[in-house]
């Protein structure tokens, strides 16, 4: 097959699958996300939007607030995700227990909650859940754990659950 024929051959659609097209689209549009994720607070800035319009908060900031008390933070990566460490004092709520145990997510509105998960692409989407729900209180962590644990800060191994 010559080069011609080849670059044919790339060109050619792959026959339809349903749904595909969407999932694919959807999957771009997340990767050129996280592609951006640097640059995302530059952006917002520009078109005035700040982290805390958008739910956000600073891995820095979300740090120092659990760490001093003035918030709780909420961990709703999965067990599997818990075992590799936690932040010290976190909630281990994972996500797809949250509709259960909605009850331990704290109402008062004076008391801050910092949503946190691997990359915050889950802990934004809850958020979203939870704002629907009348949870303005709550925010999501930028960053996530493996911002987290890729600066080196203290992480600590979870607390065995109640069944194990």
């Amino acid at each position: 097959m010559n080069s011609a024929q080849m670059q044919n051959k790339i060109a050619l659609p792959r026959p339809a699958r349903p749904g595909m097209d969407r999932r694919r689209r959807e999957w771009l549009r997340l990767a050129a996300m996280v592609a951006m994720a640097p640059t995302l607070a530059s952006v917002m800035a520009a078109c005035g939007e700040t982290e805390a319009s958008t739910g956000a908060v600073s891995l820095e900031a979300a740090r120092a607030d659990h760490e001093a008390g003035r918030a709780v933070l909420i961990d709703i990566r999965e067990p599997e995700e818990h075992a590799t460490g936690v932040a010290a004092g976190a909630r281990l709520l994972p996500m797809r227990q949250l509709n259960r145990r909605l009850h331990e997510i704290p109402t008062h509105p004076d008391q801050p909650v910092l949503l946190i998960c691997n990359t915050q692409n889950r802990s934004s989407v809850t958020l979203r859940a939870l704002r629907e729900r009348g949870y303005g209180h709550v925010r999501y962590v930028n960053g996530g754990m493996s911002e987290w644990a890729r600066r080196g800060w203290p992480m600590v191994k979870p607390p065995a659950s109640p069944g194990a």
